[in-house]
């Protein structure tokens, strides 16, 4: 919770494949690099969620772990909040943050539920640069099992996670990477199911999930993310974003974009986060607001 004030909007944040909370709620700098932090700041409570299998979170069988599934019960934990079950205290407005599979999860959540106020979706496009996801699977990905971090834990071999010494080229660009935080990243690394991955890139991503939200999108990416940006200049602008992502949503979400310049996949961890991080709040102040009033009319234009 914010320090000293009463905040009205919460925003719950679902971290991506191999995360758990702490990609939100980063230990290292926490000046820097924790956006967390960063939105309590802001004055806006904030709920950081470990996926199921991740974490604190329960562990089911892998193959039943679907971004369905996880939509679900991210849903769940969106209801409780609303109603004053975590915590003690009900929040009128709610933002849901994903980044990277955990956006997949929000757009699917909001597409299906549309239980908040406005969706932060960081980390993916609706482009999909085929041969960088296939080469991460290929040669980073392998059963948790085998890792020293996981082997004698109890996951199942469907369960994955990043070899070691392969997350600097997956996650990071060279100029914005520091390598503190990339130790602290390899030694707070968590897990994923294949099947919620390919549940949420051929549900989310690729079917029409996002033309159902209802509310406000903020979409942003780094432009150095090999997942999603190519050499068609895709990334090179906001505005360029903007233009790739409008016919995926429809009017009602009132999509804003922002492209971090010399950022990677993970827009958290670059040494240069804070504009981002800035840009994540004034997108909010402007449709949400983090006190219990609503903001009416949004102070920003959906162009």
């Amino acid at each position: 919770m914010p320090a000293g004030r009463t905040a009205g909007t919460v925003m719950v944040l679902v971290p991506g494949a191999t995360y758990n909370h702490t990609y939100w709620d980063f230990p290292y700098q926490p000046g820097t690099y924790n956006f967390r932090q960063a939105m309590n700041d802001a004055g806006y409570a904030t709920f950081v969620v470990d996926r199921l299998g991740t974490g604190a979170s329960s562990r089911p069988p892998s193959a039943l772990v679907t971004a369905s599934l996880q939509a679900r019960a991210v849903h769940q934990v969106i209801q409780a909040l609303r109603d004053g079950r975590i915590g003690g205290t009900g929040f009128r407005k709610v933002i849901l943050g994903g980044h990277s599979l955990g956006s997949l999860i929000s757009v699917i959540e909001e597409g299906t539920y549309n239980d908040t106020d406005a969706v932060l979706i960081t980390g993916i496009t609706h482009r999909i640069v085929a041969p960088a996801v296939v080469d991460i699977f290929t040669s980073s990905f392998y059963p948790a099992a085998l890792d020293p971090a996981f082997a004698g834990k109890g996951y199942d071999p469907g369960y994955l996670t990043t070899r070691p010494g392969t997350r600097g080229t997956d996650f990071y660009a060279p100029a914005t990477t520091d390598p503190a935080v990339l130790a602290t990243d390899e030694a707070t690394k968590d897990v994923f199911s294949p099947v919620e991955a390919a549940d949420g890139l051929g549900v989310a991503d690729l079917l029409p999930y996002s033309r159902g939200i209802q509310h406000p999108v903020l979409l942003t990416v780094g432009d150095q993310d090999r997942f999603f940006c190519d050499s068609s200049g895709n990334c090179g602008s906001s505005a360029a974003l903007k233009a790739q992502e409008d016919p995926y949503f429809g009017s009602a979400a009132c999509l804003n974009t922002y492209v971090q310049p010399g950022a990677g996949h993970d827009l958290n961890l670059a040494t240069n986060t804070v504009p981002y991080q800035r840009a994540v709040r004034d997108w909010a102040d402007a449709f949400v607001g983090a006190g219990p009033e609503p903001v009416t009319p949004p102070a920003k234009a959906c162009v």
